[in-house]
């Protein structure tokens, strides 16, 4: 094996992003020599000739080396950049215990070819491995016959479990909750609470405080494990824990919960039911992945797509993505195409209006996209109120009337600077001026309406608004032309 192919960590360790990328390159080398290789033998076969067993699968070998020693979210890295023939022959070289964990790294457009290539033993024998509440966030993928299958084995509390978690909807902590979590009762002292600890080989990930529970489950508090160090050992629970925590239930959202989080610098928080009992917990890791999910999905949802793609989706689903919306904004610019050209007249007479019309519009649109993305942002974060919204929308038209009064100015000098009218760079300056207006009118109505009808604020919202600034900005600045310049 090559020097450059070697690497020294173990599949403990993650990747820094350039290791992550040397891998991926080493990876994409292997598949390349491998089929040059089997394209040599196979051009031999057609020939007639014998074929010279050469060592063809040496490749595979140095495949499977590499990609024993990367952590599963490296692979999935390594899969997710990789077209589909080339991702599959990295697939089958994955080792079987590691196929589990790695379906839970790739993203779900990713996640849908690797297990659509796995026949039904390899895939109960991928998530057998995995806890209730990952084999709960592979359920939607799965056939529904495995994920029975791998239940019926589990022991009962574990399928209690399972049954838990995929009971609430995705947007609820309860279906993002961990069962693994230390408790301890209040009665007792910090030094039992420590032999007790030595016990576990290990704690569970992310155990930044002990929950405190009653005999009947019910919670008390935590208590966290800087206070359970520095205390004396003969002092009780009681005395030290922390009874007034941040608790959240099952049919919480999750994404009020990953705002709790970031606000409050939290590690983990108890899972409490109606009935006051300790049902599980929610960790920061799962945060992250609300968080960045959230992010990737108004990135997505502003353009219009309905989905996070696999950059090498087939033809037709790539299509089904991406269209409606393109489709739509199709209609909205023949719109637009259509205002112009009910000012043909105008235009033919006054030639350089064809040159000023763009800019209205494109500031408009700009204009708008920076109150839009304020909204929407404002919004997610449960900042927009019925009591505030007045003085919202007050704030944002100051701001736009304020930049478009400095902006018209300057877009006015500049059309006087090509025409020599002033009479047009006032039509310029006032144009500018109305469609920033109307830029903030869309960039505030879009999102809050969408938002109160129960729909993602987000998408399709640049569309609209581009439809909204094009439009009446040509409307404006033509009309305003023909009243005062013809």
């Amino acid at each position: 094996m090559h020097d450059s192919l070697k690497f020294p960590f173990s599949s403990e360790d993650r990747l820094e992003p350039e290791d992550a990328a040397r891998a991926l390159k080493a990876v994409e080398a292997l598949i390349a020599g491998y089929k040059e290789r089997f394209a040599v033998l196979v051009e031999r076969d057609n020939k007639g000739h014998s074929i010279i067993h050469e060592p063809v699968v040496d490749y595979l070998t140095e495949l499977r080396w590499v990609l024993e020693d990367m952590h599963p979210a490296d692979l999935a890295y390594v899969l997710e950049a990789l077209p589909l023939e080339d991702r599959l022959l990295v697939w089958d070289q994955v080792k079987s215990t590691l196929d589990g964990a790695v379906l839970l790294e790739v993203n779900d457009s990713v996640r849908e070819t690797l297990i659509s290539s796995m026949d039904r033993a390899q895939l109960v024998s991928a998530i057998a491995a995995l806890e209730a509440e990952q084999i709960a966030e592979l359920a939607p993928d799965l056939p529904r016959d495995v994920v029975e299958e791998v239940a019926s084995s589990m022991p009962l509390q574990e399928r209690e479990q399972l049954r838990a978690v995929m009971s609430y909807p995705d947007d609820c902590v309860g279906a993002r909750m961990d069962f693994e979590m230390v408790t301890i009762r209040d009665d007792v002292s910090l030094e039992v609470v420590l032999r007790y600890l030595r016990r576990f080989d290990e704690l569970p990930d992310h155990t930044d405080q002990i929950f405190v529970v009653d005999r009947e489950n019910i919670f008390r508090g935590a208590l966290p494990l800087q206070k359970l160090l520095v205390n004396e050992p003969d002092r009780q629970v009681i005395d030290v824990m922390h009874q007034d925590v941040l608790q959240l239930g099952p049919l919480d959202d999750v994404g009020e919960a990953a705002q709790a989080f970031e606000r409050y610098d939290l590690v983990s928080a108890p899972v409490v039911d109606a009935a006051g009992k300790l049902v599980g917990r929610l960790t920061i890791d799962e945060v992250v992945d609300v968080i960045r999910e959230e992010g990737e999905e108004q990135v997505l949802a502003g353009v219009g797509l309905r989905e996070e793609e696999d950059i090498f989706s087939g033809l037709w689903n790539a299509v089904k993505n991406r269209a409606p919306w393109l489709l739509l904004n199709l209609l909205t610019a023949s719109f637009a195409a259509f205002v112009v050209s009910r000012f043909e007249t105008t235009v033919e007479k006054i030639v350089i209006l064809s040159a000023l019309m763009g800019i209205v519009a494109g500031i408009g649109g700009n204009s708008g996209n920076q109150t839009m993305t304020l909204i929407i942002r404002a919004l997610a974060l449960g900042q927009v109120t019925p009591s505030n919204i007045r003085r919202l929308v007050q704030k944002e038209f100051l701001v736009t009337g304020f930049i478009g009064l400095g902006g018209g100015l300057i877009a006015a000098l500049f059309a006087w600077t090509l025409s020599r009218s002033i009479t047009l760079g006032l039509v310029m300056w006032a144009a500018m001026m109305l469609n920033l207006l109307v830029g903030a009118a869309m960039g505030l109505a879009v999102p809050i309406i969408r938002a109160r009808m129960g729909y993602d604020p987000a998408v399709g919202s640049s569309v609209l608004l581009t439809f909204a600034t094009d439009s009446m900005g040509f409307f404006i600045f033509l009309g305003l032309a023909s009243l005062f310049l013809l």
